[in-house]
């Protein structure tokens, strides 16, 4: 114990590390097809109330429309999540987000994507997930949008980003946005040369 940080005897402590590291017992339910192969759920907005209820149960798992995407990494449980509001601007409201389950939050890099299943008021969220000592930073990649801290307690599931689909065309980069990129840039490589 004497090697272990702060943070981690403080979570140790709470109980936090037990749960953030799937070592207690956390039922993740699945469906499969025909062959046993697991099939990728989607959760749509209808059913997004529900899901904080029954993302556990077997049956209600198994009762939600499924997808198929070629190419998804085999090994992974994989779930499709509905995106409303504006708070994770440019990726645009109503996208569906495809992503993976994460089983060990404690190997989580700061500012993932993330989908969090919370049990407070909002049943799901997508946001940059860091972890910190006081529980989850959930930021919004729109800057209007304050990032605010989710104790772990409250957090059911994270399912880590894996790609998205919209049917909006992204609007075309304005003037200022290629002098901003141009800009970072320049920044980046004084950056580099100062080093």
């Amino acid at each position: 114990m004497s090697k272990m940080g702060e943070l981690k005897l403080r979570q140790l402590e709470a109980g936090n590390d037990i749960y953030m590291t799937s070592s207690k017992l956390r039922v993740l339910a699945i469906s499969v097809d025909r062959n046993n192969k697991e099939n990728p759920e989607y959760v749509p907005i209808k059913a997004k109330a529900g899901y904080r209820a029954g993302f556990n149960d077997p049956e209600y798992i198994a009762n939600l429309p499924k997808f198929l995407l070629p190419n998804l990494p085999k090994g992974a449980t994989f779930r499709m999540f509905p995106t409303t509001g504006e708070s994770m601007l440019p990726i645009p409201e109503g996208s569906d987000i495809v992503c993976r389950y994460l089983e060990n939050w404690s190997n989580l890099k700061p500012r993932t994507l993330c989908i969090a299943v919370l049990k407070g008021e909002q049943d799901f969220v997508f946001k940059q997930v860091t972890l910190q000592e006081k529980g989850l930073l959930m930021e919004s990649l729109n800057k209007t949008y304050q990032p605010y801290t989710v104790p772990i307690s409250e957090v059911l599931e994270l399912w880590e980003f894996y790609s998205y689909q919209t049917r909006e065309i992204p609007e075309p980069k304005t003037d200022l946005q290629h002098i901003s990129v141009a800009v970072n840039q320049i920044l980046a490589e004084i950056k580099t040369l100062k080093k």
